[in-house]
């Protein structure tokens, strides 16, 4: 039966489906950075309630910031510098255009910081470098009025036992970067994700959760783990073992074989747990596929890096302001320098897929302290960290500055996590 006309339909194929990767190809060096934050009021720390978020969105500058609304909702902000956003637990994340220059992205990010400040402090609020609740858990916190959220909460617990954890209590941390070619776009992806594991332990910034401390380095973390497994984590196989004959269409291929959530068509939705490869050959209740479709798709699939018309760099807790902008900046000073990449190839060169899938279990735990083979992790987040120092040196543009901050962990063997503080906040 026939319930909606489609229009815009397209004859899609894996060729057409792999042109959005293409698309991607450029020859700028960007960075680009998605910042999402906490908020929580004074008096007891719980987490601010979509209404009053609101209430902070309307004190931006009408002049500079457009509003964004779904059926009637304010869902965030549109400017000049960038986009703000509310994810489903009301967290407000900024996504800046990609820069050139980090200092572009710091001189933006602190003014978005400086604002969204002063917003809350008018409603008795105050924003957190936290990557989780420290008091409010999922329970307590109602999902924003933006349909895809509410698809969203209905398939995901067919998959995982903590999405809602990751949906309503944790913030990160998202660094992009531009990719000239096929082969480019597969070097920096293959790399980015063998790393990931290593720098997001460094990162670790969420050991409070529930008002207490949970022996968890990053909570954030752990939750991702029990979301969706085909949907999260470190792609495939043949990424790490077989990066030369990995290509856009291996990409397609693993995004066509993964249950879609839901289809859009012209604000109204319709819940589906196909693949998009059955989707593409049958439709869906007379709906055809279209690339509106696939790009939501895309949007859909969460792995530690994400390949779109950029790659997408995502397994961070939220940070302070200085501690953030390293996260572009070290990122950086790898993916935009041949050797320094090979460098890093070469150190992790002696590991196998294994290493990486039993790595990124244990550190949300351990963090820092984890090890791959025999190593501690933290001897080869240094040298991973002092080739990215001595990149961004060549550049010189002063950028190796942004890494400062990080060192100070380093050379203590420390994370953020362990000197969180919970009583800061109380």
């Amino acid at each position: 039966m026939l319930l909606i006309n489609s229009t815009n339909e397209t004859c899609l194929n894996k060729e057409k489906l792999a042109e959005v990767f293409y698309s991607g190809c450029k020859t700028t060096q960007k960075a680009g950075v998605e910042s999402e934050k906490l908020l929580v009021y004074k008096s007891d720390l719980k987490a601010v309630c979509y209404d009053d978020v609101v209430k902070i969105l309307n004190c931006f500058d009408e002049n500079e910031w457009k509003k964004v609304y779904e059926e009637g909702k304010l869902i965030g902000l549109q400017g000049k510098t960038g986009n703000i956003t509310l994810e489903p637990g009301s967290q407000v994340e900024i996504s800046l255009k990609p820069y050139e220059k980090i200092e572009d992205i710091a001189k933006n990010l602190i003014q978005f910081y400086s604002d969204l400040a002063i917003y809350a402090d008018k409603i008795g609020a105050m924003v957190l470098d936290s990557g989780i609740q420290p008091v409010s858990t999922y329970e307590n916190i109602k999902i924003i009025p933006k349909k895809r959220y509410e698809y969203m909460t209905k398939y995901l617990p067919l998959k995982g036992s903590e999405p809602f954890i990751m949906m309503r209590e944790t913030a990160g941390i998202q660094a992009n970067f531009d990719y000239k070619s096929e082969e480019d776009a597969v070097s920096k992806l293959s790399l980015a994700i063998k790393m990931s594991p290593f720098i997001s332990a460094i990162y670790s910034n969420s050991p409070v959760r529930n008002g207490k401390y949970t022996g968890l380095k990053s909570n954030r973390n752990a939750s991702w783990m029990k979301v969706d497994e085909q949907r999260c984590g470190l792609i495939g196989r043949k990424l790490f073992d077989s990066p030369k004959d990995f290509g856009f269409s291996d990409y397609v291929d693993i995004l066509l074989d993964i249950p879609m959530i839901f289809i859009n068509r012209g604000g109204t939705y319709f819940g589906t747990v196909q693949t998009f490869r059955e989707f593409m050959k049958n439709g869906f209740l007379g709906i055809k596929a279209q690339m509106s479709d696939w790009e939501n798709h895309i949007s859909l699939y969460f792995p530690d890096v994400r390949l779109k018309s950029y790659i997408e760099i995502r397994n961070h807790d939220a940070q302070n302001a200085v501690m953030t902008l390293s996260v572009p900046a070290f990122w950086k000073g790898i993916m935009y320098n041949s050797d320094a990449m090979e460098e890093i190839r070469k150190i992790l060169s002696k590991y196998e897929y294994e290493d990486y899938v039993n790595l990124r279990k244990e550190t949300p735990n351990l963090g820092i302290t984890a090890k791959i083979g025999n190593l501690y992790i933290i001897d080869l987040i240094k040298e991973f960290f002092d080739i990215s120092y001595s990149s961004l040196k060549e550049n010189k543009l002063g950028e190796e500055k942004y890494l400062e901050c990080i060192y100070e962990y380093i050379s203590l063997k420390r994370t953020p996590a362990d000197n969180f503080v919970f009583k800061q906040y109380t």
